[in-house]
């Protein structure tokens, strides 16, 4: 038999994937960033909209090709 999860246990636990998702944003936009630099995006003079659409096109055109792939891969 299990036992009963308490409220302050489950409190616990949000706190606890809250911290790791937290942790993970983090990762995630330190890696964007540093690809970003090295890309020279840092160097551009341009606005944060253009920005945002050209980087709105790169991420269709690769989840474009991750369609493509799952599809010939099924």
């Amino acid at each position: 038999m299990r036992a009963k999860t308490t409220i302050s246990e489950i409190d616990t636990q949000i706190e606890l994937l809250r911290e790791r998702r937290k942790k993970m944003v983090a990762t995630a936009n330190e890696r964007f960033a540093s690809a970003a630099r090295r890309a020279g995006l840092a160097e551009l003079d341009i606005s944060d909209a253009e920005l945002n659409e050209v980087l709105a096109a790169i991420t269709a055109r690769f989840r474009d090709g991750e369609r493509r792939t799952t599809r010939e891969s099924a």
